[in-house]
């Protein structure tokens, strides 16, 4: 688990990649060397996936490979194909040359923004600077409501992955932020992941109806978690956007997050099934 970050001490790109992986906690976490291993039956790319850590100092590339034999059998004994969630990293590049050789597939680019709170008596930060005209409700837990604007909006699967989705979020300490239109319908949804033991917070689960996007919903529920993190001693924020999302980058940049980093899914393809008789 992260631990809590000093005010003077800047958090480094590997305390936000464990804060990462303890806000979204897979429901099967299996160490394996430098490696950490994780699976939660298909449910979202993020938590059936490989953290590669670091690498371990003297690794051979035979070493490598073996590493990488032993994982997809673990992830065989559960029907789940091998996916490395991968961090643009040089210290990960004999990885990815393995990768390149297995032919693994390179899917779903995402940046890493941060964001610096305050310090106490400082001005606020862009993000919560303006108060907002819409009142935006917070709980500890994720309502039926938030639930479904987050699944509709970026769920897949049925009920049975509803259910495995939710575990997952309620695994880690967070805030659920739900605003309301003018009719009393929930029309958008976010959450702040903090990790016990962490003063770092992660931005989640932001969604709109598209029904009503553009009305300054997403932009309220993000500043909400932003003062509900900074109330709960949160030092530094970081948040996941798609490389291809450039309207959620410019709304995340106008609260002041900043790129800081980038991942990848680098994924095994499937196997052909045998044909002929």
């Amino acid at each position: 688990m992260p631990v809590a970050t000093p005010d003077d001490v800047k958090p480094t790109a590997l305390d936000f990649e464990a804060a990462m992986d303890a806000a979204w906690p897979a429901l099967e976490r299996q160490e394996a060397g430098n490696w950490v291993l994780r699976a939660a039956g298909g449910v979202t790319q993020r938590a059936n996936s490989i953290w590669p850590r670091s690498p371990e100092a003297g690794q051979s590339d035979a070493d490598l490979a073996a590493q990488l034999s032993e994982a997809k059998a673990w992830y065989r004994r559960r029907r789940l194909l091998v996916i490395f969630q991968l961090f643009d990293n040089p210290v990960t590049s004999a990885l990815d040359d393995l990768l390149d050789a297995e032919r693994f597939t390179r899917q779903s680019e995402t940046l890493v923004m941060t964001l610096s709170a305050p310090v106490a008596g400082a001005p606020e930060s862009p993000g919560e600077a303006a108060s907002s005209e819409l009142a935006v409700e917070l709980a500890p837990m994720p309502s039926g409501e938030w639930l479904r604007v987050w699944w509709e909006v970026d769920g897949r699967g049925g009920e049975d992955a509803l259910a495995t989705a939710r575990t997952i979020l309620e695994g880690c300490p967070s805030v659920y932020a739900l605003a309301r239109d003018s009719g009393g319908r929930a029309a958008a949804v976010g959450r702040l992941a903090i990790p016990a033991g962490s003063t770092l917070g992660g931005v989640y689960g932001m969604a709109t109806r598209p029904d009503a996007r553009r009305n300054g919903y997403a932009a309220a529920i993000l500043q909400a978690l932003l003062q509900a993190g900074r109330h709960r001693g949160v030092t530094d924020y970081w948040l996941l956007v798609t490389a291809a999302n450039h309207g959620a980058q410019e709304l995340y940049a106008k609260a002041g997050f900043l790129e800081t980093g980038r991942y990848l899914y680098r994924q095994e393809r499937p196997r052909r099934a045998p044909t002929g008789c």
